[in-house]
């Protein structure tokens, strides 16, 4: 029988031989030379090299973030395992934020109007970046409110080696002399805080402290230059982490805001779900169902953008209305994309002649009669009482067999002014649903 096997197995394939021989590899050195011979056979793969579009011809998916600062340098850390980075470095590691998406059709800067009756700047890092362009896009067709962009990317209130906030916002006052001023920043401030030769982590006590004073010193600059401020929370993150931290940050910039009358803005629940959890999708100015967030997680599409500056309406329109009383509250309020424009504004384009061109006013017609005053409204109309039969114009409806109780003006004038004067109930009737006296028996 062996030797009938033995027979078999030498006329086999070499693939079934290789079970029978002394070596344990020779199936897996078969094998690779089979896979070998395969793959000389195939063909290489073609590569093909990215084609440069044409401009504006891509669809459109987000913002164009100009590169202002140098790529990164390597994170390092010090003796006591402390990320750190270079002195003209902007801010690496974890607490870096990754650049906004690209878009090809965003302008790279806000052009200033000349003709601007208010001038908004807007401060702060990448989100306020963004927040800048949706107040651009709101404001486009409005030459009489100017949104200037003083923002800085990878910057923060802890690196000022990279960035000092404090005096940036010293020349911005005193160059741009803006009427209002929005900051949003924060998103690259998840790093270490030094203050001399000491470093604090994130979220340490010392770290908060000088963190919030750094804050309030922002704040107390705008108040002693008398520019009002709206300070802008940071919105729900994806990572659980990221979005621990936003969230006392942003306790701090309320603290600091409410310490130096400025005006705070919470958007965390404005870009939450229902479950008050982080969603990319939501519904954008127009009620549409849109994406706001980009896929990292932090920063937001154009539409979260204009939903973004959507948010701070109320806030512009309320100081502008104070500062700028000669202003139109037409011309204050964002309009949703695609709304035809509301300004009207004399001298401007508008509808309205200026009061020099408006017909003099005859005499007779500046003694028209003033109307009365409205009517005091009673507290009650008429009483109509429940229990009158029913009656139509030819005649009688049916009715109850029980007759109805008389109801006159003095019944019902004492049931106004028990019930909807004096707040009383009314005298409970034996047999009604408020009726409950005890049986008798």
């Amino acid at each position: 029988a062996l030797s009938l096997l033995a027979a078999a197995l030498g006329s086999a394939s070499p693939a079934l031989a290789q079970f029978f021989d002394d070596s344990p590899g020779a199936y897996w050195t078969l094998e690779k030379q089979r896979q070998d011979k395969l793959r000389a056979m195939r063909a290489p793969p073609i590569r093909q090299k990215p084609t440069r579009l044409i401009s504006r011809a891509a669809p459109v998916r987000g913002f164009t973030l100009p590169a202002e600062a140098p790529p990164p340098a390597p994170a390092q850390e010090d003796e006591n395992g402390v990320a750190k980075a270079a002195p003209d470095a902007a801010p690496t590691g974890e607490a870096a934020v990754a650049p906004a998406p690209v878009d090809a059709a965003a302008p790279a800067a806000t052009a200033e109007k000349p003709n601007a009756k208010a001038v908004i700047a807007v401060l702060g890092d990448n989100l306020g970046q963004l927040l800048s362009l949706g107040l651009s896009e709101a404001y486009g067709d409005r030459p009489e409110i100017a949104v200037v962009r003083r923002t800085k990317e990878n910057s923060g209130l802890v690196r000022e080696d990279y960035y000092d906030w404090r005096k940036a916002a010293r020349e911005l006052i005193d160059k741009d002399k803006p009427d209002l001023a929005i900051i949003m920043v924060g998103s690259n401030d998840r790093q270490a805080l030094r203050d001399g030769a000491a470093s604090f982590e994130t979220r340490s006590p010392r770290w908060k402290e000088l963190y919030a004073a750094r804050a309030k010193a922002i704040g107390e600059l705008f108040r002693e230059r008398k520019v009002p401020l709206i300070w802008v929370g940071l919105p729900i993150m994806n990572n659980d982490r990221l979005a621990a931290d936003m969230l006392d940050f942003n306790e701090i910039y309320k603290q600091a805001a409410a310490e130096t009358g400025a005006a705070y803005v919470d958007i965390w629940e404005a870009f939450a779900d229902d479950r008050g959890r982080f969603s990319s999708y939501g519904p954008d100015v127009n009620g549409q169902m849109v994406r706001l967030r980009a896929g990292d997680g932090v920063h937001f599409t154009r539409a979260g953008s204009r939903k973004l500056a959507h948010f701070v309406e109320s806030d512009i329109r309320r100081i502008l209305e104070k500062t700028k009383p000669s202003l139109d509250p037409a011309a204050i309020a964002l309009t949703t994309p695609g709304a035809a424009p509301s300004l009207d504004l004399p001298g401007l384009g508008s509808s309205t002649p200026e009061p020099s061109q408006q017909p003099a006013i005859k005499p007779a017609e500046k003694a028209a009669p003033v109307p009365p005053p409205p009517a005091i409204r009673p507290a009650a109309g008429p009483v109509v009482p429940l229990t009158a039969p029913p009656v139509s114009p030819g005649g009688k409806l049916a009715t109850s067999a029980r007759p109805a109780i008389a109801f006159g003006d003095k019944d019902a004038a004492a049931l106004v002014q028990k019930s909807l004067v004096e707040g009383k109930s009314g005298d409970a009737r034996p047999g009604r649903a408020d009726d409950f006296a005890w049986p008798k028996n």
